[in-house]
């Protein structure tokens, strides 16, 4: 995606997209004045539609990215200025995409007439309803249960904004649903919990969960976030995976054995600087070490994480300090790049400076994936790293969790998966590191683009086939019949 940059020298990005309709005179030149009112505020256009054009007049509709709500009264403003040009409506896309909710049921049975009611109704249903009772497994192939998940959160880590609670955190989980449906064909649910106390999350989610085929936890805050899915994971039947954990070190794995045969260096070598020690980065650390990993030192609001440290610690902090930094080395974050292969950064924005990457070993790597500012902007690493991905869409490699949870559950649901395990997780990241083929791969395209069109069907296929050869797949004979592109 092109970028133009303003003039206070801030990007522009899609995060604030708005459109308006503009009238004016139907001669050459109006147009170009338009594109030049809206570039010098530094809005980006993108589409341009004709909504009605006459003889004398032209009324369009232009799209345009800019920084925020301010930005945009300013770009439409230079635009009312222009001499000609009448702005007859301004729209916010992001929330005209939202009204109403993003997401809906649809019924896959149609109910025109007294016959269809009494087969999908009573009296038909009873039939149904006592198969189920005779042979519970049946509930699988008779009921939604064997293709929905549910989207379980308390809105206590809503992707950058922290804790702004369960009904503020419903448009996530309805686009977390939208995702599951485009990409994996899975039927998700938003569950937005009104509690952030974790016994009671898990007796409602264990209440809940006879009508879904596997549990993806979102958006619930560190330490409580590891509590509660190890208490679920032990206590249901179904698959149970948080997101922003395993999805988040899913992608980065995958990015990084790509990023590695450009660099030419084995896992085993790497030294890992971990910034952010929480859910995403403590699911990162472990993925890496099972992939072979074995120097990573991990570093919080205090500085570096060490055996015997005593400020601001708890007990997955505990884990990391007992697994990780095998020297026991101490100090800042600026201490811990000497000598980094690898910058992992999961926490908060502009914490690496240019000094600390000039500590970094030859062709380091940078994975600075806070958003929506990212621990190190890209320009200004610039040609201080080999290889440099963020979460954002508005640079090259974009590390984003939609890659692994649609396919990993597609997978998971087709063979009714017990659980989702660490080969099963590896099988992902291998799949889509897979998809970026030899003649593509570069510094800037080390992960497939979300629209890639093989990569959930791989991560479906290979997630599946993991789930069989660990054991954990209730119905395998199902992968015989799976049919993958």
């Amino acid at each position: 995606m092109p970028r133009r940059t303003a003039r206070n020298g801030t990007h522009t990005t899609a995060t604030y997209t708005f459109s308006f309709q503009a009238q004016y005179p139907n001669k050459p030149g109006m147009l170009a004045q338009i594109a030049a009112a809206v570039g010098d505020c530094g809005g980006n256009i993108g589409d341009i539609d004709v909504v009605r054009s006459t003889g004398t007049t032209m009324l369009r509709e232009i799209s345009v990215q800019a920084r925020d709500s301010d930005h945009a009264q300013e770009i439409v403003a230079h635009v009312k200025a222009t001499r000609g040009v009448t702005v007859r409506s301004v729209q916010d896309r992001v929330f005209l995409s939202h009204k109403g909710g993003k997401i809906e049921i649809r019924n896959k049975v149609p109910v025109t007439s007294r016959r269809d009611l009494s087969v999908v109704y009573t009296p038909g249903v009873a039939r149904v309803c006592l198969a189920i009772d005779r042979e519970p497994e049946a509930v699988w192939s008779l009921t939604i249960k064997g293709n929905t998940v549910a989207v379980v959160t308390d809105g206590t880590a809503i992707l950058g904004l922290g804790d702004l609670g369960p009904k503020a955190a419903m448009p996530v989980m309805e686009g977390k649903a939208m995702l599951f449906k485009t990409f994996g064909g899975v039927d998700a649910w938003p569950i937005c919990l009104d509690t952030k106390d974790p016994d009671e999350i898990v007796n409602i989610v264990k209440k809940i969960s006879p009508g879904f085929g596997g549990i993806n936890l979102e958006d619930i805050s560190a330490p409580r976030c590891f509590q509660i899915e190890e208490r679920l994971k032990q206590e249901l039947d179904i698959p149970v995976f948080h997101d922003d954990q395993h999805g988040t070190a899913v992608v980065v794995l995958a990015a990084l054995l790509n990023a590695l045969k450009i660099v030419k260096k084995e896992p085993q070598d790497l030294k890992v600087v971990v910034s952010g020690v929480g859910a995403a980065g403590v699911a990162c650390t472990k993925i890496l070490m099972s992939a072979g990993v074995k120097n990573i030192v991990g570093c919080d609001r205090s500085g570096i994480i060490y055996k015997g440290r005593g400020e601001g610690m708890n007990f997955m902090k505990d884990w990391f300090a007992d697994n990780t930094n095998r020297e026991c080395v101490s100090g800042s974050l600026s201490d811990a790049m000497e000598g980094a292969d690898l910058f992992l950064g999961v926490s908060a924005p502009k914490m690496l400076t240019v000094e600390d990457v000039k500590k970094m070993n030859r062709d380091p790597i940078i994975f600075a994936m806070a958003n929506p500012t990212p621990e190190i902007m890209p320009e200004e690493a610039g040609g201080y790293v080999r290889v440099m991905a963020t979460g954002r869409s508005d640079y090259p490699n974009q590390i984003n969790n939609v890659l692994c949870f649609p396919g990993l559950f597609r997978g998971v649901l087709d063979v009714r998966a017990r659980e989702i395990n660490e080969p099963m997780k590896l099988a992902a990241a291998e799949a889509i590191a897979a998809a970026v083929g030899k003649g593509e791969l570069g510094p800037e395209y080390i992960i497939p683009s979300v629209f890639h069109p093989g990569v959930f069907k791989a991560v479906a296929r290979d997630v599946a086939h993991a789930a069989i050869e660990t054991g954990a797949a209730e119905r395998p004979e199902k992968a015989k019949t799976m049919v993958f592109v």
